[in-house]
């Protein structure tokens, strides 16, 4: 995984981890308009998403990470 992506999901985290909902969320869509194929990506903007109850939306993200790899034990 690229540097600038890896970056990106660990600046995420941490903004998750402070309940800074919203600016997680952006993190973890530039890092999706690197690696769009990321399923453990799409899941924490799921996460994220929920965090935020906009639950329609974080449906939507749970279930194009596990289309991307069925067996992601992580999805919420």
């Amino acid at each position: 995984m690229d540097k600038k992506v890896l970056d990106l999901i660990e600046h995420g985290n941490s903004l998750l981890k402070s309940e800074n909902y919203e600016d997680a969320l952006s993190y973890f869509e530039q890092a999706l308009i690197l690696e769009p194929n990321n399923a453990d990506i799409w899941n924490k903007k799921g996460v994220a998403l929920r965090s935020l109850g906009r639950y329609d939306e974080a449906l939507e993200c749970f279930n194009k990470s596990l289309s991307l790899d069925p067996r992601d034990n992580k999805a919420s």
